[in-house]
């Protein structure tokens, strides 16, 4: 029964995404800018709606009291596809710097780009990394919100924490508010498969760490509050929905963070 409503679901997800896409391109094409934000936003709400009625899958918010005003920097653990989009509705005019590949993929890039995305060549170097920074600048200056995921690329639940240094750059560079954000949606969705699992998870938005503190001394202290909060969650999480099977990273850290725990034992 996962399976088949997990190829419902992933057939779903796709028709919706191109449906829309076409439907309504005149609008978001011709609207403004910020009024266009409306057509992905109401694309990522269907999804949630599609993943709850067709998998079984749902999750809350907590901490949306924790998120500024104006420019910052929004740093959310990345385990899946579903965080790539899933928080756009709670932002009020969210960028991405993404690789400049993506620009080219026919209306998809399009659709980036009149979101005033920051393209870059992962190869560039010196004045065009730059320009990029500045480019990066005016953005959090007219208001907006920059997400970055502080370990790169996509990890599966419990694994190790592999935080990357160039958030610690950008924080310094760009002197605005960090906002961490800790979830585990890799336990329902996970990355590289196509199986959808149901249950609930929740995502905590941590407060914000506020601009001025040295690189490391921040670096530091995100690793720590990210990763304490996650522990925690984590053990929450796979509690709550004693279903969902886990893999490796996850059932080996769940172990760990309950070794003192006689009550921990999974179900």
């Amino acid at each position: 029964m996962i399976a088949l409503r997990s190829i419902l679901f992933n057939a779903a997800f796709y028709i919706n995404l191109i449906a829309r896409m076409i439907l309504f391109s005149p609008y978001y094409f011709l609207a403004d800018r910020k009024a266009a934000w409306s057509v992905p936003k109401n694309w990522v709400r269907a999804n949630h709606w599609l993943q709850k009625v067709i998998v079984g899958t749902t999750f809350e918010i907590e901490g949306l009291e924790n998120i500024p005003q104006g420019g910052y920097i929004f740093a959310p653990k990345h385990q899946s596809f579903w965080d790539a989009y899933a928080l756009l509705p709670w932002l009020d005019d969210p960028f991405y710097i993404l690789k400049r590949e993506l620009t080219w993929i026919p209306l998809f890039g399009q659709y980036i780009t009149r979101m005033r995305m920051v393209p870059v060549n992962r190869g560039a170097k010196g004045k065009v990394m730059a320009e990029v920074l500045e480019r990066t600048k005016q953005q959090l200056r007219d208001g907006r919100q920059l997400i970055i995921y502080p370990e790169g690329t996509r990890r599966p639940a419990g694994a190790p924490p592999n935080y990357k240094y160039g958030i610690a750059r950008l924080y310094r560079d760009l002197d605005v508010p960090v906002v961490p954000v800790v979830m585990h949606p890799g336990l329902f969705w996970p990355r590289r498969k196509f199986l959808r699992f149901p249950g609930h998870f929740k995502v905590q938005i941590l407060p914000p760490i506020a601009p001025g503190m040295d690189p490391d001394a921040f670096m530091e202290k995100l690793v720590d509050v990210m990763e304490t909060a996650s522990d925690k969650l984590l053990v929450e999480t796979i509690r709550a929905n004693p279903q969902v099977p886990l893999r490796e990273d996850a059932r080996r850290r769940f172990a760990e963070l309950t070794a003192s725990d006689p009550g921990a034992e999974l179900r």
